[in-house]
């Protein structure tokens, strides 16, 4: 398999595993020094293991579904319709992976900046 064919892959399980609350086969696909950063919020998330628990952790009750991803090489792009009870929003997410084929780098753009929700503050950074 090829990397844009690898790299897509990828990035469908993420959103797949995720969805299914299957943190084993989540955790699975990333880096152990995956750096996740969501700009409009300005957080910043290192490592494998908070990245879980902050997706763990997450509020609500939360759904995704991929509506498209396009990839080149080891890096790839994803559209998400994204759901957190009735709310309803549009995410693109830009992955990275490394020369193992393991997500190593997530930035998650949503459509409006805000401000994060309370109760995470012990896994991220803000900048």
């Amino acid at each position: 398999m090829d990397e844009t064919a690898r790299s897509r892959r990828a990035v469908q399980a993420y959103v797949d595993n995720a969805e299914r609350r299957d943190w084993d086969g989540f955790g699975s696909l990333l880096a152990e020094d995956v750096v996740y950063e969501m700009p409009q919020t300005r957080e910043r998330i290192r490592g494998r293991s908070a990245f879980l628990r902050f997706n763990m952790e997450y509020p609500g009750d939360w759904h995704l579904q991929v509506r498209r991803i396009v990839a080149d090489g080891r890096h790839a792009a994803a559209w998400i319709d994204a759901r957190v009870g009735a709310e309803h929003q549009d995410a693109c997410v830009w992955f990275e992976l490394s020369d193992q084929g393991l997500i190593s780098r997530v930035t998650d753009y949503w459509p409006e900046p805000y401000e994060p929700p309370s109760g995470r503050e012990h896994l991220v950074e803000r900048w």
